[in-house]
């Protein structure tokens, strides 16, 4: 049992934990400090993170990183246009004795990585909706509560289209963060290719485990938040829908569609998480700023004039928190 003599405690413990988690990363993943962040942000405010990037960026090796620094059992699921919902919820047979039996598939474990999600098709996508949202899945009338905690770490390929199955607006609304992976600089593009090249073995020790990530995740949702920093939030997310009392013109001109409430509470947990890994016992308006890009960047749709005019998601955005 984790005990701690206050939250104020705990939420220091939870910094020097989170301190932990960067050194021993970055001995495997070079760069990318961001992405790291945002990914153990999502994690420690109980979401799913999708990260978007061309191949060779260490998506899968980032995750495996990660899963295996926070002590949890690591699947991967390798999204194929053949692969049905039983290869990863699992599947009845009919045993010896002449029972049905129900054998898990890859998707109870902790962490699962759906690699190349977008390459099979929304039938197979849609498997990982109830485990998402309601963190068990049922088949055959029968419910299976998955392990706890329980996330999912999506790759995509934002280049290479042909073959692939563009995600569902519901799926996209189920990831906290749609986190959009870039080139290495030059100096750490170097670091990686002298360690990537030699045979040097890099032994990761196990910073946490499944019991405290579960205490600091309930311990984030603790932390307090004032009124002013959460009407902010709510009314960013508001701003985004065009014709609301909120949205400005520019929403209005180049937005078909804005986001749902779920992005508002991920704004304020993730507001919440990115306060307390600064060592802040309460958000502020820049911790919502922080986290508004890949909170937002997959929820709202720009039309056809803002595709011609070149006016990018992430130019509206900045608009908005800037506004």
């Amino acid at each position: 049992m984790i005990q701690y003599k206050s939250d104020v405690e705990a939420l220091n413990a939870f910094v020097e934990k989170y301190n932990e988690l960067n050194q021993e990363i970055s001995k495997v993943i070079i760069g990318q400090q961001d992405i790291v962040k945002d990914v153990l942000i999502s994690i420690f405010s109980k979401g799913h993170c999708l990260l978007v990037g061309v191949p060779g960026l260490a998506k899968t090796l980032l995750v495996n990183t990660i899963a295996d620094v926070l002590g949890l059992n690591f699947n991967r699921i390798q999204f194929t246009p053949d692969l049905m919902p039983s290869d990863i919820i699992g599947s009845e047979i009919l045993d010896e004795t002449r029972h049905f039996r129900f054998i898990k598939g890859p998707l109870f474990s902790n962490v699962i990585l759906a690699d190349e999600i977008n390459r099979t098709p929304p039938k197979t996508q849609s498997a990982l909706l109830e485990a998402m949202q309601e963190k068990s899945v049922t088949t055959g009338g029968v419910r299976y509560d998955l392990d706890n905690p329980f996330f999912v770490l999506a790759t995509q390929n934002p280049i290479e289209q042909e073959g692939t199955y563009p995600l569902p607006e519901a799926q996209l609304d189920r990831f906290m963060f749609n986190v959009w992976l870039d080139y290495p600089s030059f100096r750490e593009e170097l670091a990686i290719v002298k360690n990537t090249t030699s045979d040097n073995k890099i032994s990761l020790n196990k910073i946490l485990n499944k019991e405290e990530i579960v205490f600091f995740q309930d311990l984030i949702r603790r932390i307090p938040i004032s009124d002013n920093v959460l009407e902010y939030a709510v009314k960013l997310v508001a701003k985004t829908r065009p014709s609301s009392e909120f949205s400005t013109d520019i929403v209005n001109k180049y937005l078909n569609w804005g986001a749902g409430p779920r992005a508002s509470q991920f704004l304020v947990i993730g507001a919440k998480c990115h306060a307390a890994l600064l060592g802040k016992y309460s958000p502020d308006i820049e911790d919502v700023k922080a986290v508004a890009l890949p909170v937002l960047r997959h929820r709202i749709v720009r039309n056809y004039k803002a595709e011609a005019e070149g006016y990018s998601i992430e130019k509206i955005i900045q608009h908005l928190v800037n506004h």
